[in-house]
């Protein structure tokens, strides 16, 4: 992993320690700084994808980050930058909706929301639930983060107004925008609620299923890049990420089984 594309990852892991332990301006603006080019990285993914400037998208993400910093919990023991994406991720997409901007829809983010649906028919009919994104996700094989960007951007170009009345009482008719719970606060919501269940089950993988799981689905590298990284050939990381994915759909559906029961 080139050193100038990646924070130094002990450098980070002390000041995040500290940061947690005894928050400063200067310590987040270190680790801001330390991190710098993740923002950059997403800003220019989503640059291609709308009309907006790629300084602004930038400025959006540092935001973004900023969250996770204040936010983030060293003692947990995953990687800052599997938390640190979702936040940044989705500080530009909600600018770019509050923007109301043209989101130019990637034809592979159509082709795996359209996967995505006749996967989550499946699934629904084989649990006898709805399944989560991360079992979807994994379905797919593709990371979370792409899957729910792709929900995101389709679910965006459908307009509705926020004065349309979705219940009709005789003294007071509520409408879409009074229904309508916070989207911040449900997304980060939901995001922190897949990634500690996602977490649960990862914890329970064998070690090297487990880091290749991690690094193409969630770090979103290449395989040949996950193989330099574990030390294996890309056909080893294939096999892994098979294997992984049954893994981590019978972790996943083990708990809603066993609330069932």
């Amino acid at each position: 992993m080139p050193k100038t594309q990646y924070a130094d990852y002990s450098e980070a892991r002390n000041l995040l320690v500290s940061y947690h332990q005894k928050p400063s301006i200067k310590l987040r603006n270190k680790l801001v700084k330390l991190h710098s080019g993740l923002v950059r990285k997403i800003a220019h993914q989503f640059s291609h994808q709308c009309t907006e400037p790629y300084e602004d998208l930038e400025q959006i993400g540092y935001l973004g980050l900023i969250r996770a910093i204040e936010r983030f919990d060293p003692s947990q023991g995953y990687a800052f930058s599997s938390f640190a994406v979702p936040y940044i991720r989705g500080e530009i997409l909600h600018f770019l909706r509050d923007r109301a901007c043209a989101i130019k829809i990637p034809r592979r983010w159509q082709e795996i929301y359209n996967q995505g649906q006749k996967v989550r028919k499946k699934l629904t009919s084989s649990l006898g639930r709805c399944p989560t994104d991360i079992e979807i996700a994994c379905c797919l094989q593709v990371s979370i983060q792409e899957w729910l960007d792709c929900k995101l951007a389709i679910q965006n170009r459908i307009t509705l107004s926020l004065d349309t009345t979705v219940v009709h009482h005789v003294d007071c008719p509520i409408t879409l925008g009074e229904a309508l719970a916070d989207p911040r606060s449900t997304s980060l919501q939901q995001q922190e609620e897949d990634r500690q269940q996602l977490q649960g089950a990862m914890s329970q993988m064998e070690e090297k299923t487990r880091i290749a799981v991690e690094l193409v689905f969630l770090k979103e590298l290449s395989r040949k890049e996950a193989a330099q990284h574990i030390g294996t050939s890309p056909m080893t990381v294939t096999r892994y990420l098979q294997r992984g994915k049954v893994q981590l759909v019978n972790l996943l559906q083990a708990p809603a089984l066993a609330a069932g029961a």
